[in-house]
């Protein structure tokens, strides 16, 4: 506990081994220095989030690009800050939440980035977010190892791949930190931790700051981060424009806004990334009451070569390459597999998918586990030679509009009752997970994040509303959907042991899936009602 500015900061959770060494007085100061400044913006951000949403679902709002921001767009002089140390060549990025054997892994797992996640694959449990800025610390000043069950001991080899922390989003508090009694928001804590206590140290090793932002919906938001990065930058006494950022471009209102938002974070940028699977969680949010027009098919029948994902994945590397930014791809989920068969057929989907995005000309792109290292690397490394990026290919032939983002119906595809059940066994696989504090779980070969569960219950919720028919002609109704749910739920149960958390994961899909009104976030329910004392 400390007080700075005349304000009280509380840690109400516990204070475990070595947590002291990340919760020091002068770091809490730090975050209390940033959440005092900026807590009133971010409320009103997220406010208008709520509004704009309820426009966009009423019909009030037609989603187009911005009229007053269209000398950003034209304007052809301006530019990003040049690349940083480290972040030259991206052509494989691996994703992970911040245990210690993941923090091992996937530094030596020979991608060029790993990207530290503290949001869609970290269960924001408190141990979970102050353990996890712990392998940080220690893996910056190689500090770390990690031995398995079987006693086999890893340390960090002489070439680990670039850290990128990406922090909760704006729309999370982290409860166990509070300010005068209120919560500090969870993107100033994930982000005023690892930049307090890191960010001397990764300039001194040759590297910098650097950090994905995700779930943005306006370029308000990103400048909102510019101001956050420009005060931590001035009170550290470290050189303004030292940190970059990624923005994930994960939901469909950002897609409007991709040369506004690096425009506001130029000094800082790094580039954009096509999170393709929250930005299909968005469209079905945004557009959820709009009719059959925006009810798409299964979610495995939803791949990057439908037209209206097509168009967001070109307007994205045009517009990043326009600007000197890298464009990176979406996530390879795959979980290598003991079947031979299984592995050739997912492996081959893996890299006809990787294919794609060298061809179109990303930078590079993300895996979710070490052993698609490999097939991503072989794939940009054709393409790439002996460049770094392909940021020479401008991809001056694209020309995307409005009605080519919103062309939904452009999926084709149809709701199948296996792909209905298939939506709410892995949603309560994930939950289950999620609540006993793994944010990354390995589910029928996949690697599944939060991002899963939301697009799962998103649909089922759609669909019902819609009076969606499947494929013999039965309309899915609120009473069969929970008929299917009850199925799932004992199939569930028996491959899941006695410490599964099912009944509380009915609970929260029936509520937030079933439930008259489409919460914003599932996450925002859950952690408000099963992970507030964790």
């Amino acid at each position: 506990m400390a007080d700075t500015l005349n304000t009280r900061i509380e840690v109400t959770g516990p204070a475990d081994g070595r947590f002291a060494e990340i919760l020091t007085p002068a770091a809490l100061d730090f975050v209390a220095k940033l959440d005092n400044t900026f807590a009133g913006r971010r409320r009103e951000l997220l406010d208008e989030r709520r509004r704009r949403r309820e426009r966009l679902q009423s019909g009030e709002e037609q989603l187009d690009f911005l009229p007053e921001t269209r000398s950003i767009r034209s304007d052809e002089s301006w530019h990003i800050a040049p690349v940083a140390p480290g972040l030259e060549d991206r052509r494989v990025e691996i994703t992970g939440p911040t245990d210690r054997k993941m923090t091992v892994n996937a530094l030596n797992s020979g991608a060029k980035v790993w990207l530290a996640d503290f949001e869609d694959a970290t269960s924001p449990t408190w141990h979970n977010v102050v353990d996890g800025q712990l392998n940080l610390f220690d893996a910056i000043r190689r500090n770390i190892d990690f031995t398995t069950e079987a006693g086999k001991r890893y340390t960090i080899g002489e070439d680990p791949a670039t850290i990128v922390a990406r922090p909760r989003g704006w729309h999370l508090v982290e409860k166990h930190i509070r300010i005068d009694g209120r919560p500090v928001s969870a993107s100033l804590v994930d982000f005023g931790l690892y930049f307090f206590h890191n960010a001397r140290q990764l300039l001194a090793r040759g590297s910098g700051p650097y950090f994905y932002l995700p779930k943005l919906e306006s370029h308000q938001e990103a400048r909102l981060w510019n101001d956050v990065f420009l005060l931590a930058q001035k009170e550290l006494g470290i050189p303004r424009g030292t940190i970059r950022a990624t923005v994930l471009i994960e939901t469909i209102t950002a897609a409007f806004e991709m040369d506004e938002i690096l425009y506001e974070l130029r000094e800082h940028a790094a580039g954009l990334n096509a999170g393709r699977w929250d930005y299909i969680f968005s469209v079905i949010k945004n557009f959820s009451a709009h009719g059959a027009d925006f009810v798409l098919p299964d979610r495995a029948q939803v791949t990057m070569t439908v037209p209206f994902m097509r168009a967001y994945t070109e307007l994205l590397v045009s517009t990043c390459h326009r600007r000197g930014a890298h464009a990176i791809g979406g996530m390879a989920a795959f979980i290598p597999s003991k079947d031979p068969v299984t592995n050739e057929n997912a492996l081959e989907k893996v890299r006809q998918d990787k294919e794609r995005e060298a061809g179109d000309g990303f930078d590079g792109s993300w895996v979710a586990h070490p052993g698609l290292v490999s097939v991503c690397r072989e794939v940009f490394d054709q393409v790439l030679g002996g460049w770094p990026n392909q940021l020479g290919k401008l991809r001056e032939d694209v020309t995307v509009d409005a009605s080519d983002l919103l062309d939904v119906a452009s999926a084709g595809g149809e709701v199948t009752e296996a792909g209905v059940r298939a939506n709410i066994n892995v949603a309560l696989r994930y939950i289950d997970s999620w609540l006993r504090g793994t944010g990354a779980a390995a589910i029928h070969n996949l690697m599944e994040d939060a991002a899963t569960a939301e697009i799962a219950r998103c649909q089922v919720w759609q669909w019902i509303r819609n009076g969606t028919k499947l494929e013999d002609g039965t309309a899915l109704t609120h009473e069969l959907a929970v008929e299917f749910l009850d199925d799932e739920l004992a199939k569930v149960r028996t491959d899941l042991d006695a410490s599964a958390r099912l009944d509380d994961a009915r609970a929260i899909f029936t509520e937030t899936a079933l439930g008259e009104k489409l919460p914003s976030f599932l996450t925002t329910v859950a952690y408000a009602r099963y992970l507030t004392e964790r």
